[in-house]
């Protein structure tokens, strides 16, 4: 049996690592009655197109596979796709540039809130239609209709009322609204693992088995990838204490630091990740923005002896120089305050980025 994982055809609507970690726990639960069921949701979910659902669809009348007979055919197809994910292309964030845009340099620009509230509703749209927001929202079911408001719900969360429906023009006449609805559908996002179709009156699919962490994973992933195209300079947090809040986006490399520094898990990671939510709030203030800056300062004059022995002595001065002489750590008439907030900016990505070179030294 051979899986030909190339191509469009097997083109992940998920983020890879998402599809791997669903496979594994189907295959975890193989036992199942409903096994099949699941699985073909599963690839009509996690796919752009049907080709997965159809050559699973043909695995399935294989029956056991003999050279292993605990496995169903259907089961060693999705445990060859799960194993090959790395050969699997995820759906393409940007696209290619047309024709136009290579050759005369014409295109179509970031997108505004008003684009940007238009593509959200569309999104969340599609999340309702998959079932997504069953679990918060309940299943308006013709034999038993649903008891949850959506509205009151987010009225309730936000203080703001009709806001379900979405409607692009409600959310793009205010910036924090909008942003408000992006981080409570956040938290009421959830994956459904199963379903069943009801066909009376045409009532559609109902779903059940719930998973917050798939749902949640997914929905950052396609938001994201909705922001990265806006000029809003938002996304929102993978990692760390504000997981799922807009945060101030940041090139690719500081992003890399921020996920490797937010993730630790030794003595000083929670002074870390406490800085690191301070500096990247979407409101930020100065104030924010210089707690953070203290707090790395700390977490370094605790590293003092470590980096006077690997570094230059003189560079270690210069480090601990600029907190102190600057209004940032201690306040004095001697300090030097006549800067703007974009030092802070540097002095925050200097420090965070020493600590994690000092991580390495240690280490060494």
């Amino acid at each position: 049996m051979s899986v030909t994982y190339q191509g469009a055809d097997y083109e992940l609507a998920w983020p890879r690592r998402l599809f791997v970690s669903e496979a594994a726990a189907l295959l975890n639960g193989r036992t199942r009655q409903d096994w099949n069921d699941r699985c073909e949701f599963l690839l009509e979910d996690a796919f752009m197109g049907p080709a997965p659902r159809d050559d699973f669809q043909f695995q399935l009348a294989s029956g056991r596979n003999p050279t292993n007979p605990v496995l169903t055919g259907g089961q060693v197809f999705l445990r060859q796709l799960m194993n090959g994910a790395a050969s699997l292309r995820e759906a393409v964030v940007q696209r290619r540039p047309y024709w136009s845009e290579r050759h005369v340099g014409r295109g179509a620009g970031p997108a505004g809130l008003q684009a940007t509230a238009r593509q959200f509703a569309d999104l969340v749209g599609r999340l309702v239609t998959r079932g997504y927001f069953e679990k918060a929202f309940d299943k308006d079911c013709v034999d038993d209709p649903a008891v949850v408001d959506p509205a009151q719900l987010l009225e309730r969360a936000l203080g703001v009322p009709g806001l379900w429906p979405l409607v692009p023009k409600r959310l793009a006449e205010d910036l924090d609204v909008f942003c408000d609805v992006v981080e409570v559908l956040h938290d009421l996002v959830a994956r459904p693992r199963a379903r069943w179709m009801h066909s009376y009156a045409g009532c559609g699919w109902h779903h059940s088995d719930f998973s917050l962490e798939a749902g949640r994973v997914l929905y950052r992933w396609q938001v994201n990838i909705l922001l990265e195209g806006s000029d809003l300079g938002l996304r929102l947090a993978d990692e760390g204490e504000d997981v799922g809040r807009l945060v101030a986006a940041t090139d690719p490399a500081r992003s890399d630091l921020l996920r490797a520094m937010a993730q630790r898990d030794d003595t000083i990671g929670d002074r870390v990740r406490h800085a690191i939510v301070l500096y990247r709030a979407r409101q930020a203030t100065e104030h924010d923005k210089r707690s953070a800056v203290i707090v790395l300062s700390g977490v370094l004059e605790e590293r003092r002896k470590l980096i006077k022995a690997e570094l230059l002595s003189k560079d270690e001065d210069d480090l601990f120089m600029v907190a102190n002489k600057f209004g940032i750590r201690h306040q004095s008439e001697q300090q030097k305050r006549d800067y703007s907030v974009e030092f802070l900016d540097w002095i925050f990505w200097w420090y965070l980025a020493t600590i994690e070179l000092t991580d390495r030294l240690g280490t060494r």
